[in-house]
C-alpha cells in the first residue's frame, strides 16, 4: 500500500479507498444487490490487512445500515484511531425538517445519528454529499465549522457539484473564517471525464485532494463490452455505463490490459490514479479480487502511448451525479 496527504492538508490517507455503498441491509434501501453483514465482514478483514486506512460510507446507504456495519467492522478488525473514517450527509434519511438537506438543523442531527451508527465518537471526513440550494451557504459552512469545534468532525469533503457552487461553500468558509473543504468526492473514470473542464482545475487551485468515486466506471471498465453483472442487469445506476459512446473507451481499456497481461480493472485505476489531484479513488468491493486488484494497480504506471490510446475514444457527455 501507498499513503499520501489528503490534497494539502496533514492528514494521511491510503491511496486506495474502500468504498462502502456496497455493504448494507438490502432489504432496507434501493440496492438489491448490497451486502449483508455476515458477507460484508471479510472485506472488512481484507482491507485491513492490504492496508487500506480509508473507508468511505454515507448515511443514505441501505438507510443507515451501511454506517452500522462499517463501525462494528472497524471494531472487529482494527483500531478506531488506525482508520480514516468517511460518511456523508444531505440524503433524506426521514421526514421533517432535519431528516435531509444542509440546514442547521439537519446536519448537527444526522451527524450525531451517523456517530450513534458507527458506534465512534468523531468522523475523519464529513462530507456533504450534494450542494443543498434551499440552505444558504454561510448555515451550511457555519455549522459544519461547529461540529469540528465540538471535536464530532476533523476534515470536511464534498461531492458531486458543479463547480461555481464549491468555490461558493470554499469563499464562504474564508469569509467567515470557518473551516474549508479539504477534499472532493466526484465521479471521475474513462468514461466520464467531465469533471476535468472545471472541477478538477479548482481542486488544483485550492489544494482540495480529490478522492473520486466509480474510478472502473461501476465496472463498466472492468470487464468486456457486452458482459453483464447482477448489479448492471439491476441498477439503473449501473446501467446508464453502457451508452454506444462508451464501447470504444472499454474496448481501449481491453487492448491495453491484454498486451499488458493483466486485468481491465487495473488499466482503468492505474489511468485515474496517475491525475496528480487524485488523493485516493474509491473503489467498491463485492468479490475478493476487488480490493486486492485496486491495491495491485498502484504498480502499474501507463506510458504516454497507452494513456493517449486510453484517451482517445472518449466523447464529451452532459454531466450527471448519481
Amino acid at each position: 500500500m501507498e499513503y499520501t496527504r489528503l490534497g494539502r492538508t496533514g492528514l494521511v490517507v491510503s491511496r486506495i479507498a474502500m468504498g462502502c455503498m456496497s455493504f448494507g441491509d438490502p432489504t432496507r434501501g434501493l440496492h438489491t444487490w448490497t451486502l449483508d453483514e455476515d458477507a460484508s465482514q471479510p472485506f472488512f478483514r481484507q482491507a485491513v490487512e492490504l492496508g487500506v486506512t480509508l473507508w468511505d460510507t454515507a448515511n443514505t446507504y441501505q438507510q443507515g445500515s451501511s454506517e452500522e456495519f462499517v463501525g462494528r467492522g472497524i471494531r472487529r478488525y482494527s483500531r478506531r484511531e488506525d482508520i480514516v473514517l468517511a460518511t456523508k450527509v444531505y440524503g433524506r434519511m426521514h421526514p421533517g425538517p432535519g431528516g435531509g438537506g444542509l440546514s442547521r438543523k439537519a446536519i448537527i442531527e444526522q451527524v450525531d445519528a451517523s456517530l450513534a451508527r458507527l458506534g465512534t465518537e468523531y468522523i475523519d471526513l464529513y462530507q456533504i454529499h450534494r450542494f443543498d440550494p434551499e440552505a444558504p451557504v454561510e448555515e451550511t459552512m457555519e455549522t459544519l465549522h461547529d461540529v469540528v469545534k465540538a471535536g464530532k468532525v476533523r476534515y470536511l469533503g464534498a461531492s458531486s457539484m458543479w463547480a461555481w457552487q464549491f468555490a461558493k461553500l470554499q469563499h464562504a468558509a474564508d469569509v467567515g473564517g470557518w473551516t474549508r473543504f479539504a477534499s472532493m468526492q466526484d465521479q471521475y473514470n474513462l468514461i466520464k471525464r467531465e469533471e476535468e473542464r472545471e472541477m478538477i482545475p479548482l481542486c488544483a487551485d485550492l489544494g482540495v485532494g480529490l478522492v473520486p468515486y466509480s474510478p472502473q466506471g461501476k465496472g463498466r471498465l472492468t470487464r468486456p463490452w457486452g458482459e453483464q453483472t447482477r448489479r448492471s442487469g439491476t441498477d439503473e445506476v449501473a446501467r446508464a455505463f453502457d451508452a454506444p459512446d462508451d464501447e470504444a473507451v472499454v474496448d481501449a481499456v481491453q487492448r491495453v490490459a491484454e498486451r499488458r497481461e493483466l486485468p481491465m480493472a487495473l488499466i482503468a485505476l492505474a489511468w485515474v490514479l496517475q491525475n496528480p489531484v487524485v488523493s485516493a479513488p474509491v473503489v467498491g468491493a463485492t468479490k475478493p479480487h476487488h480490493l486486492a486488484d485496486a491495491v495491485a494497480a498502484l504498480d502499474v504506471h501507463l506510458t504516454p502511448e497507452e494513456t493517449s490510446e486510453l484517451e482517445a475514444p472518449y466523447t464529451p457527455q452532459t454531466p450527471f451525479w448519481w
